[in-house]
């Protein structure tokens, strides 16, 4: 074995010359022997790559072939290529004169392709043999010396100087051997009559043919000849050419005259009629593809032409007289097969990654295709292009071997697989064309952050839920694949209004499921918001985080609260009315707030006790008591009054407080809550005067400006609330009076005879819910007719 160094820098000049911009492809041409032992050394790939050994495993260097077999293989150890299968040459190559194995090795970072060579040299392992054991032959005695006949062919399956080189005969002293070489059609061997035969003395001559190859040892095979004496006819059959040739197309229909030969006799009868037919030789039949008429010698087309599988056919016909000693003679047909455009080219891939990366670079080699088309000349040139709008290109390497490479960018979020369509189109008329599929898969990348659907997620939790209560189910997506679209959830470390939100609550980091690590109380704190992470798992983990928003909600879980003066536990509460009090003459106010919000801080007073009183009544907004009517003598000088005050929650939270109302003769024996505060007269001076007059001034500009800016909001035109819902305003028969709007209410209570007027402001609701307004008929019921907010109650005095 050696490298034909000589050779391998031709074909590596030709590349250069053919692939100018490609450094990545080149060509080595090696030779060795068939039959070689597994593991014989062919040549040493990495020095004749120019490459290092360290390189060899870390570029992955390997040899891919197209054929079933992989007849080699590389050790990256040593950079040697070496026979991996038992190598056959005649299996291999059968029928042809030279013999060879294209190969490719291919290695990664940077991908480099290199065409690879490696011609079978032939050994001579096979011997000549004939097709017959024996040949018979029938001759007249009348033949004369010089006369010749042609003999069987020996077969070898060798090729070159292995083939059959030349024929002996066996001594006698009849014939001799005429040895003719064919050139590329092989040897052949006719026997030459030396002297008249002389059936009398020797009726029946026996012969041994011995056919030798041209190896070394030389190799023989043998063939006996039987010949038989016969008698009288002396003229000889002649062909009118001794070579004929004729070209017919391959697509040439069956049944078609082909050639007609012709061979004349000078005898008469029946020793000058000419019967024709073919002489077999060797493996090949004619018959099988050709007809030849016995009486006529025209020839015609038997079976289907293919130019692919044989371009050329030598015939061997013969010419034998019907006479009583018949004579032949014989002649070459050369039919040679024209070539059309009959196959369309195929196309051959041996991929080498896949999947593909989604990031991967343009140029990355994704498989190698080679094309070839059966059919010679142009009708055998072949083009190769991907059809459609696919991020990949073929990339020439050499003649018809291609690379698929990457053209584009890939997404596998968009398209995870890609068919890619190769067509190859040969240049015959008209042009046949092939189509190849490949499917190429993406692999995933983690590219892509998770992601959640809103920007900011709004979550409710009602105050004293208990520990542990499910506050919100969060939900982020990944488009990447398996463990790159694995999320995990965290809370991020945040104290939004002083809330440690870690020590509040918890996630659950696979299912993003948050819970609560304590209850709340809306009094305290109303809302809150913090950050949530979602990771991936990929590497490097990609994360995105979203806000969110918890609202508590308000639980009636506060009673309602008696102000003072009537909230001192344990007290006797009295009020003094006069005995000629007219009806509806104020009696007390009793005020109360609840630390809830929204209906659950809106209070109502009622009278408990005594039941069915007709002399006292409340105003259930109020909190106002009045007379119903004048005293009469049949009422009771003391009456003890008890007041229900109820929150509108559900349930309801309520509080009671005492209050004993005592009948006096007179106005003067009334003492108010200001009578138990002594004034010293002495001390006022004009000091203390101008302060009370500008305390009343003040007072009285509050109150102007309070009522005209009620006069002006109730005034105004539909234009100037085009948002608004038209307002509301609703009296009572205490003497207080409701405004509202479709957007908020102010509940305000004025009465001419109160000793404190209360302003009662609801605001918006936060978060919002269905609230209503509370008017008071004169029946002391409830009338609903507004929505009311639910956040919590503010009083100004």
């Amino acid at each position: 074995m050696r490298v034909r160094r000589v050779e391998e820098y031709i074909w590596i000049i030709f590349v250069v010359l053919l692939c100018p911009c490609d450094g990545s492809a080149s060509q080595i041409s090696y030779s060795i022997s068939e039959e070689v032992n597994k593991g014989t050394v062919v040549g040493n790939l990495a020095k004749d790559l120019n490459l290092n050994i360290q390189e060899l495993d870390s570029r992955d260097l390997r040899v891919v072939s197209s054929d079933s077999k992989n007849y080699f293989d590389v050790d990256r150890r040593s950079g040697s290529l070496f026979v991996n299968e038992r190598i056959d040459r005649e299996a291999l190559c059968p029928n042809t004169a030279e013999c060879s194995v294209r190969i490719q090795a291919v290695m990664s970072d940077p991908m480099a392709v290199h065409r690879i060579e490696v011609k079978i040299l032939d050994i001579n392992d096979n011997p000549p043999e004939f097709i017959e054991q024996s040949h018979a032959l029938e001759i007249f005695e009348s033949r004369s010396p010089g006369e010749r006949y042609l003999l069987p062919i020996a077969v070898d399956a060798d090729a070159g100087s292995n083939s059959v080189k030349t024929y002996k005969l066996s001594q006698n002293e009849y014939f001799s051997l005429d040895v003719q070489s064919g050139g590329e059609h092989g040897v052949s061997a006719e026997l030459v009559l030396q002297k008249a035969l002389d059936r009398e003395k020797q009726p029946v001559i026996d012969l041994i043919l011995t056919a030798a190859d041209g190896g070394k040892p030389v190799r023989t095979g043998t063939l006996s000849i039987h010949i038989i004496v016969r008698d009288v006819n002396d003229n000889t059959p002649v062909f009118s050419k001794s070579l004929y040739k004729v070209r017919v197309n391959e697509g040439t229909v069956r049944g078609s005259a082909i050639i007609k030969l012709n061979a004349t006799d000078f005898d008469d009868g029946m020793n000058s009629k000419i019967v024709y037919s073919f002489v077999k030789r060797g493996k090949v039949d004619p018959s099988l593809k050709f007809d030849l008429h016995a009486e006529t010698g025209e020839i015609t087309l038997k079976g289907a032409l293919d130019y692919e599988e044989t371009s050329a056919y030598e015939l061997r016909i013969e010419a034998k007289d019907q006479g009583h000693d018949p004579r032949s003679t014989h002649t070459k047909l050369l039919i040679e097969v024209l070539d059309e455009n009959d196959n369309a080219p195929e196309i051959s891939v041996t991929s080498l990654m896949t999947p593909v990366r989604e990031d991967a670079e343009l140029g990355t080699i994704v498989a190698l295709v080679t094309v070839s088309d059966r059919d010679g000349g142009s009708n055998g040139v072949t083009s190769c292009k991907v059809v459609g709008s696919v991020p990949f290109k073929l990339k020439s390497n050499y003649k018809n071997d291609y690379s698929l490479v990457v053209d584009g960018p890939l997404d596998r979020e968009k398209t995870s697989v890609y068919d890619v369509t190769i067509e190859a189109t040969d240049e015959g008329s008209p042009p046949l064309s092939s189509n190849r599929i490949i499917t190429v898969q993406l692999s995933d990348v983690n590219d892509n952050a998770p992601r959640f659907m809103e920007p900011v997620i709004n979550a409710y939790v009602k105050e004293n839920s208990p520990q542990g209560s499910k506050i919100y189910q969060m939900n982020a997506s990944d488009p990447d694949l398996d463990v790159n679209s694995k999320l995990t959830y965290s809370l991020m470390d945040t104290h939004p209004r002083n809330v440690p939100v870690l020590s509040a609550l918890t996630i659950n980091s696979d299912t993003g499921e948050i819970v609560s690590l304590q209850s709340f109380d809306f009094e305290k704190l109303k809302t809150f918001q913090f950050k949530v992470q979602a990771t991936d798992s990929g590497v490097p983990p990609l994360s995105s985080n979203v806000t969110v928003k918890v609202f508590i909600l308000d639980e009636n879980d506060n009673s309602p609260e008696i102000l003072a003066p009537y909230s001192d536990l344990g007290s006797v509460n009295s009020e003094n009315i006069p005995y000629s009090a007219e009806a509806g003459y104020f009696v007390a106010k009793i005020r109360a707030v609840d630390a809830d919000s929204g209906y659950n801080a809106l209070l109502s007073y009622h009278l408990s006790e005594p039941k069915g009183n007709n002399l006292f009544r409340i105003g259930t907004s109020s909190g106002e008591i009045r007379t119903k009517r004048r005293m009469s003598d049949n009422d009771l000088k003391t009456h003890p009054l008890v007041v229900l005050v109820s929150d509108n929650g559900e349930p309801s939270l309520s509080a009671t407080v005492s209050i004993d109302v005592v009948v006096v003769e007179s106005s003067a024996d009334i003492q108010t809550q200001f009578r138990h505060v002594t004034m010293k007269e002495e001390n006022f001076s004009d000091l203390n005067l101008y302060l009370l007059i500008a305390i009343v001034a003040v007072s009285s500009i509050f109150l102007l400006s309070l009522v005209t800016l009620i006069a002006v909001r109730c005034h105004r035109t539909d234009s100037d609330f085009s948002r608004y819902s038209p307002p509301m305003i609703t009296t009572h028969p205490d003497g207080s009076w409701s405004y509202s709007k479709s957007t908020q209410q102010y509940d305000v209570c004025f009465s001419s005879d109160t000793l404190k007027s209360d302003v009662v402001v609801f605001p918006a609701p936060f978060p919002p819910v269905d609230a209503e307004l509370i008017s008071i008929n004169g029946g002391d019921t409830f009338t609903r007719t507004q929505t009311l907010p639910t956040k919590e109650k503010v009083r100004w005095k």
